[in-house]
C-alpha cells in the first residue's frame, strides 16, 4: 500500500513562481507570530484550527497551494492533514517563513511576540527548577513536578507534539485582539 506524500519547493523557486503571480500561500503558525513576520499575501491559518476541506473550498484543484511555518515542521503536518484529506496539490516550503526572510524576499512585519518555543522552553524550566527546589525546602513530593516535566519534554519530543505549547498558545498574551493581521 502506498500513501500520497506532498511536495517541497525552496524559497528562491517560489520567489520565481511569485514573480510571475498566482501564488496562493497559508501560513500556518499562530496568528501572533503570523503578526510579527509573514510573507507578503500569505493568509493565515494556524495549524490547530485547520480544517482542510474550508481552505480547499472555492478554489481550483489544479493550483497548488503553498504551505509555511517559521521552518517546515507544521508546514509538513498541515500538508499531510491536506494529503490525508484527499488533496494532494499542496506543497511545503523549505525552510519556511525563516529562510524566506532571510533570502531578503518581501515581507509584512508587525509586532514583535517571545516566540512560543521559546515560552515553553521558559515554563517548562521554570516549573522543573521549582519542583527541585520546593522538593528540597518544602516536602520531597514537589519533585514529582520536575519529573512531569521530564516526562512531558520525553513525549513532546518522541511524539513531535507538545501539549504546553498548544495551552500557551492559547494565553491571552497570544491572542492577536485585531484579527486584521491574519486575513492578507
Amino acid at each position: 500500500m502506498t500513501t500520497a506524500t506532498f511536495s517541497t519547493i525552496s524559497v528562491s523557486a517560489l520567489n520565481q513562481l511569485r514573480s510571475a503571480g498566482g501564488v496562493e500561500i497559508i501560513d500556518v503558525r499562530t496568528p501572533v507570530e503570523f503578526r510579527e513576520v509573514h510573507i507578503q499575501g500569505a493568509r493565515n491559518v494556524p495549524l490547530d484550527s485547520l480544517k482542510p476541506d474550508a481552505v480547499m473550498s472555492g478554489r481550483s484543484a489544479d493550483a497548488p497551494l503553498y504551505v509555511v511555518c517559521k521552518s517546515g515542521g507544521r508546514s509538513a503536518k498541515a500538508c499531510d492533514a491536506f494529503v490525508a484529506a484527499g488533496f494532494t496539490n499542496v506543497v511545503s516550503i523549505d525552510g519556511g517563513t525563516s529562510a524566506w526572510a532571510a533570502a531578503g524576499y518581501a515581507v509584512n512585519r508587525g509586532k514583535k511576540a517571545i516566540s512560543l518555543e521559546r515560552q515553553v522552553r521558559i515554563a517548562a524550566g521554570l516549573m522543573a527548577f521549582s519542583g527541585a527546589v520546593l522538593g528540597y525546602a518544602v516536602h520531597p513530593y514537589w519533585h514529582g513536578l520536575s519529573g512531569f516535566v521530564g516526562a512531558g519534554l520525553t513525549f513532546a519530543g518522541i511524539t513531535d507534539t507538545c501539549a504546553m505549547g498548544l495551552l500557551i498558545a492559547r494565553m491571552p498574551w497570544n491572542q492577536v485582539k485585531d484579527a486584521s493581521c491574519c486575513n492578507t
